[in-house]
């Protein structure tokens, strides 16, 4: 059974983000921890935490993702960037306890002109600083688009960052369908050799979500625009071999297309029709 969500917001609070995933027919979401471009994220509410937790097991919900704020940048030139994106994911691992066993993706960050070297070191380093043994949370890099000077737009890349940190158990992959197709990895025509590429690079062992995303833009353009499923460079027939791949359909897969609620719901509903 193919498990599907889209992105929610959060202003409404934890158990609405879930009852709002039911009316699309939906059983698990994304939410971004804060306001996507940087800020005090909301208190935490244990109460309504909970009614989430009770609401998503009442509903067999798989492991819904968090998503750091876009401004996240821990391999920053600049000091003060590079001390918010610790400081932003030290706090949002936090607050992930109240939602155990669940899942928090990043975009690695853009190296601003120091070298992907430089800036792989710098992701680790940020990594090891706020990660701790008995979290429940798994931690995903997001493969990027590779769009000015962005780490992780190679499974090279992404593979050096869980190499040098300590505690990679807690480190998997999320794959972003019109990321990796921007950034070069032709899954319209040749999606088993990309996931044999991913598999011999990093290890499907490490795949662990999926960003459904068509691209306004053609192969290898790195420019990152997402465009609603079917209406893009990857078209239909694309995804419907991503979503009924042995090893694809398994994973949990998040919506970030330019849709409405609405769109979501029939975007949900022709992707599970497959």
């Amino acid at each position: 059974m193919l498990n599907i969500g889209c992105h929610l917001s959060v202003s409404g609070g934890f158990e609405n983000m879930g009852k709002e995933a039911l009316k699309l027919d939906a059983d698990t979401f994304q939410f971004f921890t804060r306001n996507p471009r940087g800020g005090k994220a909301k208190d935490i509410d244990k109460n309504d935490t909970d009614k989430l937790l009770v609401l998503m097991e009442n509903n067999n919900f798989v492991k819904i993702l968090a998503h750091a704020p876009y401004t996240l940048n821990p391999c920053s030139s600049n000091e003060r960037t590079r001390e918010f994106a610790l400081e932003t994911m030290e706090d949002d691992l936090k607050r992930m306890e109240y939602l155990p066993n669940n899942m928090y993706n990043f975009h690695p960050g853009s190296h601003v002109g120091q070298g992907v070297e430089k800036g792989i070191e710098m992701i680790s380093q940020t990594l090891n600083k706020v990660l701790w043994e008995e979290m429940s949370t798994t931690v995903l890099l997001e493969t990027m688009a590779g769009k000015g000077s962005e780490v992780g737009s190679k499974f090279q890349e992404l593979k050096a960052i869980i190499d040098r940190v300590e505690l990679n158990n807690k480190m998997g992959v999320c794959l972003d369908t019109c990321h990796v197709f921007d950034g070069g990895y032709n899954i319209k025509d040749n999606l088993e050799s990309v996931l044999e590429e991913f598999d011999r690079v990093i290890g499907l062992n490490r795949l662990k979500a999926l960003h459904l995303n068509d691209s306004k833009n053609p192969l290898g353009s790195r420019k990152d625009r997402h465009e609603k499923i079917g209406e893009g460079y990857i078209g239909l027939d694309a995804f419907k071999a991503i979503l009924t791949h042995p090893v694809l359909k398994k994973l949990p897969c998040y919506l970030e297309t330019p849709n409405d609620l609405d769109g979501y719901k029939k975007e949900i509903a022709l992707l599970k029709s497959f």
